[in-house]
């Protein structure tokens, strides 16, 4: 009979996340990519044919466009983390309740 602590232990047990991490392949090639796109986009803005007060605009456009990629995907990461911890405080609440729930006990 499924009861007390054994319930929510095999409730816990299988829904239990599996915490995915990246290999160290995706992370050098995740670098890798933006190194190179960083690298292609300072190589282009060097050998554009115009001012060099233009080439610095862009530049300057390019180095902020990076930044706020950086901080747009520092936010998503962090909210995203803050609906997984609200998420196991509830997926807790819920563990707790079932496990203190006996279906046969009377009214």
């Amino acid at each position: 009979m499924w009861r007390g602590s054994a319930f929510a232990d095999a409730l816990t047990m299988s829904d239990t996340p599996v915490r995915h991490q990246n290999t160290a392949a995706f992370y050098g090639q995740a670098v890798a990519s933006f190194a190179l796109a960083l690298t292609a986009t300072a190589i282009g803005i060097f050998r554009l044919h115009a001012d060099a007060w233009v080439r610095g605009f862009l530049g300057i456009a390019v180095l902020y466009l990076v930044t706020s990629a950086f901080t747009l995907a520092k936010v998503v990461r962090d909210r995203q983390e803050a609906g997984q911890i609200v998420s196991r405080v509830d997926q807790a609440r819920l563990e707790k309740l079932l496990a203190e729930h006996d279906p046969f006990e009377k009214l």
